[in-house]
């Protein structure tokens, strides 16, 4: 233990959630100025972003506000579509998350229109921070009944290159050229993150979904790549499927599946078929990492623009992400007390928003948590 621990002192940085250095670290006796920090000086980078971005982001709030939960926000907001970017607002999200490590961030509107940059702000921040793995874990809520019920399965996906590389150009009148990279390098990253989360925790199968038989050097790369990295993991089952296929034995049945790791473009289109097996976007929470960062937010990235102002928003994803970042943060306690009111609250089936069926505001659904929170604090 001494040894590890004077390794992290000394600079090494690993901060995904199943590292083992990570785990041994956060085990050992806190030093004095780590007890200063568990008090009360857990500083996030916020990023509220468009649509029902910045009240989701107040129910957040409202809800750490009602548990005491030892965190403190540090905001930023940037927006495409709110003439709220620009390489200095960039700048100053990556300053806060380069002292702050952790993130919270609702979904950055990508206009469609092209106004002389390819790659948009919500990319940027992704390469910048090196954030190559995002993860979707797409579990069923006890007591919210759907048309597949008792789902437990894990969608982990690369985000900085394949189709999403910002690499097109018109090579003459008429012809657009849209490049996807996929690379050796970043393709054993992913596949070794995903055989490391399956190790971690207790997962028994990992599937990589691909394109090769089209794609026969981009995602036959991928493919190998996945084939090659499952040898070092014995006891982890590993299996291949199309993406088409996959789309289809998801919603056939999609019991099938335990952790699913694929390239940029197919993972954000599982994400959301996914999260509408077990209830739409606003119920799946999900995480991106780098081997610095974490960044927090909804597992199907939609801003929900046209429910601005409406108040019929769905916090229950978001709340659930914050919960995951508590538990990243090692407050285990206010991660589970968090996680288990808005269980309580959905279970119970008194008050739900409208896209779970009923006719309760954002509003309604954070008063019932806060009230839950505050009849376990009182028992």
């Amino acid at each position: 233990m001494a040894a590890v621990t004077h390794l992290f002192r000394a600079g090494q940085k690993c901060f995904s959630p199943w590292c083992p250095l990570r785990r041994a670290v956060s085990s050992a006796p806190l030093n004095q100025s780590d007890s200063v920090r568990a008090e009360g000086a857990f500083h996030v980078t916020m990023i509220p972003g468009d649509g029902v971005g910045p009240e989701l982001m107040h129910s957040v709030k409202e809800v750490f506000k009602a548990a005491d939960v030892p965190v403190e926000f540090d905001e930023h907001h940037l927006s495409e579509v709110q003439n709220m970017a620009s390489p200095q607002r960039l700048e100053q999200v990556l300053e806060s998350m380069q002292a702050n490590k952790v993130a919270i961030k609702g979904k950055i509107h990508t206009p469609m229109e092209f106004k002389g940059e390819l790659a948009s702000y919500e990319m940027r921040l992704r390469r910048k921070l090196d954030l190559f793995a995002n993860v979707v874990h797409v579990n069923s809520l006890p007591g919210y009944k759907t048309r597949h019920n008792n789902l437990d399965l894990v969608i982990i996906r690369e985000q900085t290159e394949g189709e999403y590389s910002s690499l097109e150009h018109e090579s003459v009148s008429g012809v657009i050229e849209c490049l996807k990279i996929i690379t050796r390098v970043k393709s054993n990253r992913i596949a070794k993150f995903a055989f490391d989360y399956a190790t971690k925790k207790g997962r028994s199968k990992v599937t990589a979904v691909h394109k090769a038989n089209i794609m026969k050097l981009g995602d036959g790369l991928f493919l190998q790549c996945c084939k090659e990295v499952s040898e070092l993991y014995p006891r982890i089952q590993f299996d291949t499927m199309i993406i088409d296929n996959c789309c289809m034995q998801l919603v056939q049945n999609p019991y099938q599946f335990d952790v699913l790791v694929m390239p940029n473009l197919y993972g954000n289109i599982i994400d959301n078929l996914a999260a509408g097996l077990v209830g739409g976007a606003g119920v799946v929470p999900g995480e991106s990492y780098s081997a610095e960062y974490a960044v927090f937010e909804t597992g199907a990235r939609h801003p929900f623009a046209q429910a601005v102002g409406r108040n019929i928003a769905n916090p229950t994803a978001m709340l659930l992400s914050a919960s995951n970042m508590l538990r990243h943060l090692n407050l285990e306690y206010h991660s589970n007390l968090i996680s288990d009111a808005v269980k309580k609250v959905i279970k119970q089936g008194k008050v739900r928003t409208r896209d779970m069926g009923g006719y309760s505001t954002t509003t309604d659904f954070i008063k019932a948590v806060i009230d839950s929170l505050h009849a376990r604090y009182s028992n």
